[in-house]
């Protein structure tokens, strides 16, 4: 019993240092065995291997060597189960993140006047999210113009144009 309560715990400890050292194995053996050398993957298999042929040998007669086949069984599902999610969670895509190119044509609004000559500061949203810029115009505007984005001058300054009704 010792000894499943033992690999028990060692898998939870090698699951939390998976945690901290992400991707050590894959980066020591490379494609070997696509991805079975997983350190989530081998951390499910011992805790499971463990817990499993511990509670077995716990609650039932059948013995060491039946408690260990129990474990076994019970750590190669969880080891697979544990693989096929994190390559499911590394395919994952993300959208593309915003460039300052992107602001070109976005409305917004004057939030701090612009000088005829100088900079004031106008809101607008890139993908659904406010993003207050540096701004300057040909003309002067005032706080809360409309405006249209003519052109990304810098990664936090545009240049605008009131929008004509």
């Amino acid at each position: 019993m010792t000894l499943f309560l033992g690999l028990g715990i060692a898998g939870i400890v090698l699951l939390v240092l998976s945690l901290i050292f992400d991707g050590v194995l894959e980066g020591f053996f490379g494609d070997l065995l696509d991805g079975l050398l997983s350190l989530p993957a081998i951390a499910g298999f011992v805790s499971m291997l463990g817990f499993g042929g511990a509670v077995v040998l716990g609650t039932t007669g059948i013995g060491v060597a039946g408690a260990t086949a129990v474990g076994v069984l019970a750590g190669l599902v969880t080891g697979w189960v544990v693989l096929k999610l994190s390559k499911a969670l590394m395919r994952e895509q993300t959208d593309a993140t915003p460039r300052s190119a992107d602001l070109v044509g976005t409305a917004g609004s004057v939030v701090t006047a612009i000088p005829a000559s100088g900079y004031g500061e106008v809101l607008v949203h890139l993908g659904g999210q406010p993003l207050k810029l540096s701004a300057k115009s040909t003309a002067p505007l005032t706080r809360g113009t409309e405006v249209w984005v003519e052109a990304s001058l810098s990664s936090t300054s545009v240049s605008v144009r009131p929008v004509e009704r």
